[in-house]
């Protein structure tokens, strides 16, 4: 787990998909050395996801290979509902 040690400066986006109920996550890029990581070489820049429900709350924190890595993901549609339900049933789904 990282901690996000100067929130104030981050600069939290919020996708224009999310609905006004609350139920979002935001993302920053932010500076390195506000970041302390365990396990994890910290870089010049990490990339930050928090719940804007809980902004007080911890934020999971990324490197750029591992950000790089997950929004590619989602770009192919491997953490859609319909893939992850089907994973969690033990099904595979053939893209």
């Amino acid at each position: 787990m990282a901690a996000l040690h100067d929130r104030a400066r981050a600069q939290w986006r919020k996708s224009t998909h999310s609905t006004n109920g609350g139920d979002c996550v935001e993302a920053s890029a932010v500076d390195g050395t506000a970041v302390a990581a365990e396990n994890k070489t910290t870089e010049e820049v990490m990339f930050a996801l928090r719940d804007s429900k809980n902004p007080d709350q911890p934020a999971l924190v990324f490197t750029r290979a591992e950000w790089d890595a997950f929004v590619a993901g989602v770009k192919d549609g491997e953490f859609d509902a319909e893939t992850l339900l089907a994973a969690m049933k033990g099904r595979v789904l053939v893209g």
